[in-house]
């Protein structure tokens, strides 16, 4: 396992005594180790230089004796076929590195570059109604489409529906547990979990390998799924429950909260409507109000499918210059700096050439700058 003595002494500072996750995370900057190793073998005065460590968390770390506890985990690690990942890997999900209370390693199963594509959560309730389910099949084939990686928690309902399309569609999806990395909860779900990593997804967890699905551990899980994420779309809730939870990490952790919106009278989508009159989430009808908020920028396959088939440039009697912006633009959505570049010319000259292709329909601005061919 790459990296073993690291992983073994990350695993071994969450057994320690009053650390926690952002006291690590904390330890790990301030001594500029690149192997946590190496922390084990720093006296107590070592420790007592470093803001926020004082006498009785120094002296649990310097006493820790429970390696043979840790070396299991390690070995039900490799027995599950899962991979560790540290939050100073190059593969830890990079947006999930942002948030206030990262874990400082997950259990992976599957391919670890997709936890750092672009991805927007689907969540729901466990119980969704007709309209509810249709919902979530809509938005998770329309995202899968736009190429984007669909994150979910594997749960029943609207998360399996979610995961489930998303592979139906071509797309990748990520589940993330609330359990270990070998207990699958919901079993039932066992079978989609295994499809979603043979289809270039992952299953990941922050809980060892052994750890039952208690109800403690969703709430937290529900952090990840939002912090890996560019924001979250609330298929369907009531205002009490996971979903909502997981709303209010996002707006914490500064990610969009998209709403589908409900009858007024329908229980099961109360916290939908109460996102969006409380203004704490955009209504969505169509994927561009996803996509215009989060800047998705990545090029794809499905943005050269979009741009065969609409290219309203190419009917236009345009200029050599403004043929040559819009022919950069096949590539996808870019940036007026990667315009800039590619093209070697200053954007001040770059900004009226653009405007005129805006201004006869043949290209538009996005967010942040962000220009794609209409």
């Amino acid at each position: 396992m790459k990296r073993r003595s690291h992983y073994r002494a990350l695993l071994a500072l969450q057994s320690v005594p009053d650390m926690g996750l952002r006291r690590i995370k904390q330890l790990l900057h301030k001594t500029g180790t690149n192997d946590a190793a190496d922390l084990f073998s720093l006296k107590m005065h070592d420790f007592m230089k470093i803001d926020g460590f004082g006498e009785h968390v120094a002296r649990n770390i310097v006493t820790f004796n429970s390696w043979k506890e840790v070396d299991g985990v390690l070995e039900k690690t490799e027995k599950a076929g899962a991979d560790l990942v540290a939050i100073d890997d190059e593969e830890y999900p990079r947006m999930l590195r942002q948030i206030y209370d990262p874990p400082i390693l997950l259990w992976v199963k599957g391919e670890k570059s997709a936890l750092n594509t672009d991805g927007v959560a689907i969540i729901g309730t466990r119980r969704p109604g007709n309209y509810g389910m249709q919902q979530t099949a809509v938005w998770a084939k329309r995202l899968a489409e736009a190429w984007i990686t669909v994150n979910s928690g594997l749960a029943y309902g609207v998360d399996a529906l979610a995961h489930k399309t998303t592979l139906q569609s071509g797309g990748k999806t990520v589940a993330v547990l609330g359990s270990g990395i070998d207990v699958i909860y919901p079993a039932k779900n066992s079978k989609l979990a295994h499809q979603m990593i043979e289809n270039g997804g992952a299953v990941i967890t922050e809980y060892p390998p052994g750890t039952p699905p208690d109800a403690v551990n969703f709430p937290a899980r529900n952090r990840i799924v939002s912090g890996m994420s560019h924001g979250v779309l609330v298929v369907e809730s009531g205002i009490k429950g996971g979903s909502m939870i997981t709303a209010r990490y996002a707006l914490d952790q500064n990610r969009e909260v998209f709403v589908v919106p409900h009858y007024l009278d329908y229980a099961r989508g109360e916290g939908c409507n109460y996102l969006i009159k409380t203004g704490q989430g955009k209504l969505v009808q169509k994927i561009e109000d996803i996509l215009e908020e989060v800047s998705i920028t990545t090029n794809t396959i499905q943005n050269q499918k979009n741009l065969q088939t609409a290219r309203k440039w190419e009917s236009l009697e345009l200029k050599s210059e403004l043929k040559t912006i819009c022919k950069l633009l096949t590539e996808g959505v870019l940036h007026i700096d990667q315009i800039s570049e590619k093209l070697e010319s200053p954007t001040f000259k770059l900004l009226p050439l653009l405007l005129d292709l805006e201004m006869q329909g043949a290209i538009r601005q996005k967010a942040g700058k962000y220009f794609e061919l209409v």
